[in-house]
């Protein structure tokens, strides 16, 4: 193919409509029929990323193979295409005025006065075709994020608009989500607010090539004639998206609209293939149809917002569905774990999962869940905070070290089995300055964890700055508890184990960054398959 094709993804009427799914199923689809397709994330708040940002204001931070914190969504991107994003795959309007502020610092535009168009505006079109450029991609989707017509947004849609030129006929294309409402008083379909989304993107100059229209109603044939009519649309490219009972869905769902097939048509692209997703409807049938089913207690303390954890959460439906299990997460807030009422809160769990996190907030929750976890042989998974939680608890009750802490927790802890990294102690900025990405761990040999991944050498995601403290290591070892895991450089320790427990395993890294539909991560299939096993033993040994 001599040039890379590009479709835009905007949204209209409301946010939260979904554009990352639906970006992220087209591109299923796209790459099904053999198209290299990536999606990017165009944001428009002025952080320079998501990294310093509350959970509670945005959900999770995402973070890349090269070390990008990014907006959850490219989580999404991942899981459905199973191809690893990347810095280029997620820009904000933060990161474009530092660019360009850098840039005219540098006297690079010469003495000219600098303005949103054509100084931002340029850069912001640089930015979307990083990825068209780099001869990896057939077709790049970019979702542009937010709503039309936000403030926030008028620098991309020119932008859009400027590149959709210059890109020429059948170059690129834009799609439109919209919602169109159920008026239960009225008892119809509403298309007004879609006719209202279209005409706000025409008068910014740009014309929406495909309609998604959200619904939570089927929209008839006379609705669809009349959007197309009226927001001047083919017919064919007026589609429905019927809310769906899993995202995963909604790749099948768009298939059936038809979606790809008018996309491939209007960009002037071969629709010889039909897409092959024969592995994606096997993953969805054992997903929607399990043959057994476990409670794992998700331990956070963000857990009022599902967002926060989302990744932890989709790698448990790619987990549940490899062992045909239907793994149903009960989220416990950990600030509201206390001595007397642990039993309570922890009832009828199969496994205990402690999440991520950071501060101090909610930490005595968190130690008390994994010791019930340790004490009563219930399969156990640590994750980043949650594996420091695991090192804290077990010197604390097993060791007899009373007020062993993290040091990010209490400075002055008489046993900092939890210590900031040497490199960290001079930072000051918040921002992009933890140990982020991808790096190496060495598994040792014929540990619990070697056996879950089946090999020794791993790569897995972090985004932290206090390790685990060596000085600790020999005790600990001594009295149960190994370090079953090491980055091969540095020796700091990466994985930690008891192995006189049936599946008790913590780690440093965010396992969950990497899980996908077609990949799910060992961790997560091995610790739902522990609890499955547990579960049953237990039932067998009460029947």
């Amino acid at each position: 193919m001599s040039q890379t094709k590009y479709i835009f993804v905007t949204g209209g009427v409301t946010s939260s409509l979904g554009k990352g799914i639906i970006a992220a199923s087209l591109a299923k689809l796209l790459q099904a029929r053999g198209y290299r397709t990536t999606i990017q994330k165009l944001d428009p708040y002025i952080n320079v990323d998501p990294g310093t940002l509350n959970p509670y204001e945005h959900g999770e931070c995402y973070v890349t193979d090269d070390g990008a914190e990014t907006d959850l969504d490219l989580g999404h991107y991942e899981r459905f295409l199973n191809v690893r994003t990347s810095q280029a795959n997620n820009v904000t309007t933060g990161r474009i005025y530092q660019s360009v502020i850098e840039k005219e610092r540098r006297g690079e535009f010469l003495g000219k006065t600098v303005q949103v168009v054509p100084h931002i505006t340029n850069e912001i079109k640089e930015r979307i075709q990083i990825l068209g450029k780099s001869g990896d991609y057939d077709i790049v989707i970019t979702e542009i994020g937010g709503t039309v017509g936000d403030i926030e947004s008028l620098p991309y849609i020119e932008a859009v608009r400027q590149l959709l030129w210059e890109l020429g006929e059948n170059n690129g294309i834009v799609v439109h989500l919209t919602l169109v409402p159920f008026l239960s008083a009225a008892g119809e379909l509403k298309t007004k607010p879609t006719q209202h989304s279209v005409k706000t993107l025409m008068e910014s100059g740009i014309k929406a090539d495909i309609l998604v229209c959200r619904t939570e109603h089927e929209i008839s044939e006379d609705i669809k004639r009349k959007l197309a009519l009226f927001c001047n649309v083919k017919k064919e490219a007026v589609i429905q998206s019927i809310d769906a009972s899993t995202i995963y869905d909604v790749p099948l769902l768009m298939q059936e609209e038809g979606l790809d097939t008018v996309a491939l048509e209007k960009l002037a692209l071969p629709d010889d293939n039909t897409p092959g997703l024969d592995l994606w409807k096997q993953f969805l049938n054992r997903h929607k149809n399990p043959k057994s089913k476990v409670t794992i207690g998700l331990i956070g303390k963000y857990v009022e917002l599902q967002d926060s954890y989302k990744s932890i959460l989709e790698s448990f439906i790619h987990a549940g569905a490899a062992n045909e299990v239907m793994v149903d997460v009960r989220s416990i807030h950990s600030e509201h774990i206390s001595k007397e009422d642990l039993d309570k809160k922890m009832m009828g769990l199969d496994g205990i999962l402690v999440a991520p996190g950071f501060g101090e907030r909610g930490i005595e929750g968190k130690i008390l869940a994994v010791r019930y976890a340790r004490e009563n042989d219930i399969p156990f998974l640590g994750i980043c905070l949650g594996m420091q939680m695991a090192v804290i608890e077990f010197t604390r009750n097993v060791l007899g070290l009373d007020n062993a802490n993290s040091t990010e927790m209490d400075d002055n802890t008489p046993y900092p089995v939890i210590n900031l990294m040497e490199e960290q102690k001079s930072i000051t900025d918040m921002g992009g300055t933890m140990r982020l990405g991808a790096w190496d761990c060495q598994l040792q040999h014929g540990t619990l964890v070697h056996e879950v991944y089946g090999e020794t050498a791993i790569s897995e995601r972090h985004r932290h700055r206090f390790e685990f403290n060596n000085d600790y290591k020999s005790q600990m070892e001594e009295a149960g508890l190994i370090a079953s895991g090491f980055n091969p450089k540095t020796g700091l320790v990466e994985v930690i184990e008891i192995p006189s427990h049936p599946w008790f395993i913590g780690v440093q890294y965010h396992p969950e960054y990497k899980s996908t539909v077609a990949d799910p991560h060992p961790l997560f299939v091995g610790f739902v398959k522990a609890v499955l096993m547990q579960k049953q033993q237990t039932n067998a040994s009460l029947a």
